[in-house]
């Protein structure tokens, strides 16, 4: 009767990247667990990256969450991550995270760049998205348009 609330998390491999622990798990909301209004997202960065250069915002809110790598050490932090929230150029601010952190980004809300500048320690990021499929809005080109996510490394655009 319940079983389709059930969901066992496959193995994400990402093998183009040297940057993140690979298989890690991911949940694509609605396409794993039907009315599903949350995706997430989980990697472990294990080295210095420049993980996303280009800012987006998302229709729904979004939380990212940084916790030491070491389980179940969650505060055994040794990293430096800059995070930039806000309107390129209008109210921008930058973020330098430096120890275990929630972040909300409501919806609507310019981030990134995000930049893991420093990792002497793993460190594990979660996004948790409050919406049904996994989608981020950007402008570039000089237009705005939608991407969904797929897998690591595989964006979609969507064209409505």
């Amino acid at each position: 009767m319940y079983e389709n609330l059930v969901f066992n998390f496959p193995q994400v491999v990402d093998e183009k990247t040297d940057f993140t622990i690979s298989p890690h798990p991911l949940f694509r909301g609605a396409a794993d667990v039907e009315g599903s209004e949350f995706t997430a997202i989980y990697e472990t960065i294990t080295k210095p990256v420049f993980l996303e250069r280009s800012a987006r915002f998302h229709d729904g809110d979004l939380y990212l969450i940084f916790l030491a790598g070491n389980f179940p050490h969650v505060f055994d932090w040794d990293a430096e991550i800059d995070l930039t929230i806000g309107n390129y150029g209008v109210d921008e601010e930058k973020f330098t995270i430096t120890q275990p952190t929630i972040i909300r980004i409501p919806a609507g809300v310019w981030y990134c760049p995000l930049n893991f500048r420093v990792v002497n320690k793993p460190v594990m990021v979660e996004a948790f998205l409050m919406q049904p499929e996994f989608t981020a809005n950007y402008y570039s080109l000089s237009r705005m348009h939608k991407m969904r996510y797929i897998e690591p490394g595989k964006w979609e655009e969507i064209t409505e």
